[in-house]
C-alpha cells in the first residue's frame, strides 16, 4: 500500500484537505462518475441521476455508518445566486445540502425544482376560490 493511499485510509479527515480524485460507479444509474467536469475538487453526487450515498456526517469526515441512498428531494438558492441540492438519506432520512456541480444534469434539476409547482398542496380548481379567500 502506498503512502497516499494509507493516508486515505488512517487520516480521518483526508477528504477534508484533499481533493477527490477517484472515479466510481453510481450505484443507482450505473454510470461511471469522474471528477473531471465537476468544477471543484470535490465529487459528491452522480451528474446523471443526481444520488449520493450517506458516507458523511461532516463533509470530507467519511463518519457516518448508514451508508444509504441519497436522493435528491429539492434544490434551494444559496446567497449570491449558486445553487444546492438538498438529499434526504433513503434509509435514515437524515437531510443535507450540496453544491450543483457543473456537468449535472440540467432536465434532473429542472424537475426537481419544479415539482413543488406541479405537485401543490391544494387542489389547482380551487386557486380562485382559495385567492378570493385571502381577499385577492
Amino acid at each position: 500500500m502506498n503512502r497516499e493511499n494509507k493516508r486515505k485510509m488512517y487520516d480521518k479527515d483526508y477528504y477534508k484537505k484533499n481533493a477527490c480524485n477517484e472515479s466510481f460507479k453510481c450505484k443507482i444509474c450505473d454510470r461511471m462518475v469522474v471528477p473531471a467536469g465537476a468544477g471543484s475538487d470535490h465529487r459528491n453526487h452522480c451528474p446523471n441521476c443526481l444520488f449520493s450515498l450517506h458516507i458523511d456526517d461532516e463533509p470530507g469526515d467519511r463518519d457516518a455508518d448508514c451508508g444509504g441512498h441519497m436522493e435528491p428531494i429539492s434544490v434551494w438558492v444559496k446567497k449570491g445566486g449558486e445553487w444546492a441540492l438538498i438529499h434526504r438519506c433513503k434509509h435514515c432520512g437524515v437531510l443535507k445540502q450540496n453544491r450543483i456541480a457543473a456537468d449535472d444534469n440540467p432536465m434532473k434539476l429542472m424537475s426537481i425544482a419544479l415539482k413543488p409547482l406541479s405537485e401543490p398542496p391544494f387542489p389547482l380548481e380551487r386557486i380562485q376560490e382559495l385567492t378570493a379567500m385571502m381577499g385577492g
